[in-house]
């Protein structure tokens, strides 16, 4: 696989493999690392290792949508458990994550993270029964830190939803004096705002869209390293760099995807490799207010 000096060595092996597996290897979700990422996981480690409190510091993670920021937290999520997962007997679950309720609704967001222990439960018991039944399983897990994603759900529900489920979120964080991080788009910041103690509790984290600059080309080059072509597609040419970051707008997960989807036509067309043209043809890929463009 020498000829192959274009790839990652880690990946080199993929050249063994069919095209149809090689268009499967190119879709599948893979953790690539960057500063602003490497940055949030740092203040993660942080925020699970500080001393037990009344009032423990927690976190709101923030970002344009598909812009990875539940790529990082889960990537935390199972980095953590590795690293206890030899050290620690059956049961403990460092860290839950769960996903916020489509609306803002108490009893939604217990459900939610009783899902995540895999334990029988009755939706129809109170929600007074449902709290304590998860702070109990949080002390008996050993739970030393909360992470909800899609945050921003919470803003479909009444201003007095809202402030009932920062309640009993506040509620959990006192009693089982862990940190809490939620994980959502930009709009998340208004949930905060229901309440000013809310607000106070809580620092905000951006994760940044990509600059047209020299980590945006890294990035790019990253990914390069890790699509199984024959051939090198040379992407970090200044030209092909500013037609990427012009489709993609700058948006991690749109990046991945045209680049993805590219790889896969460059196995299907014989041309194994990812160029400007074979870029062009996919200039579709570009988001517009939401929707995508439609080719006629």
């Amino acid at each position: 696989m020498t000829e192959y000096a274009h790839l990652h060595p880690d990946f080199r092996h993929v050249m063994a493999l069919s095209d149809q597996e090689r268009i499967a290897f190119i879709h599948q979700p893979r953790w690539i690392g960057y500063p602003a990422a490497n940055q949030i996981l740092a203040t993660l480690n942080e925020l699970i290792e500080q001393p037990q409190k009344p009032r423990m510091i927690n976190l709101l993670l923030v970002g344009e949508p598909n812009n990875g920021k539940t790529t990082i937290v889960r990537h935390f999520h199972e980095q953590y458990y590795t690293a206890f997962e030899d050290a620690d007997p059956e049961g403990f679950k460092p860290v839950i994550l769960a996903e916020a309720p489509p609306t803002a609704d108490e009893k939604g967001l217990y459900v939610s993270i009783l899902e995540r222990f895999f334990t029988p439960y009755r939706i129809s018991d109170p929600t007074v029964k449902l709290r304590y039944q998860v702070i109990h399983l949080c002390r008996a897990c050993r739970v030393k830190m909360l992470i909800i994603d899609e945050f921003h759900s919470l803003l479909a529900g009444s201003a007095i939803k809202q402030r009932e489920i920062m309640n009993a979120i506040k509620l959990m964080c006192n009693e089982l004096m862990i940190p809490i991080v939620a994980v959502g788009t930009t709009e998340a910041v208004r949930v905060l705002h229901t309440d000013p103690q809310h607000a106070s509790r809580f620092d905000v984290q951006r994760l940044p869209s990509w600059e047209m600059d020299a980590n945006f080309a890294k990035l790019v080059a990253s990914f390069e390293r890790i699509l199984p072509l024959k051939h090198p597609s040379m992407l970090r040419s200044a030209e092909s760099i500013q037609l990427l970051h012009s489709i993609s707008g700058g948006n991690l997960g749109n990046l991945q995807r045209l680049l993805a989807t590219c790889a896969a036509a460059a196995i299907k067309d014989g041309s194994e490799k990812v160029d400007k043209s074979q870029i062009e043809k996919h200039m579709w890929l570009r988001p517009t207010s939401g929707q995508r463009e439609t080719i006629r």
